[in-house]
């Protein structure tokens, strides 16, 4: 963290501090993931949507129909990109559909 005079830092870097001290980076990038996953990806993917867990860098995505998760399955790297342009930074490396 940056100092400031006096021993102050910016609300922001120690938010950031704090998020990387207890870890709790990649809950906050699935549950923001799981906000916008309808407003991404329409009404009828989300209705279809039973869960959406990122762990390491896989985001996991489970889907009802199987015909969905067939269709899903080529537009990866687009559900990739689009969600880590989202979050700013890289923190999807994989989409699993399942």
């Amino acid at each position: 963290m940056e100092e400031r005079g006096n021993n102050q830092v910016t609300l922001k870097e120690a938010l950031k501090a704090m998020i990387e001290q207890y870890r709790i980076k990649g809950k906050l990038h699935q549950s923001r993931i799981r906000n916008q996953w309808e407003q991404m990806m329409g009404p009828t993917i989300a209705g279809y949507t039973k869960d959406i867990k990122l762990y390491k860098g896989k985001l996991y995505i489970t889907i009802e129909s199987a015909a969905l998760r067939q269709e899903l399955s080529y537009g990866k790297d687009k559900i990739k990109r689009l969600l880590n342009e989202e979050l700013g930074e890289q923190a999807v490396k994989e989409v699993v559909i399942r």
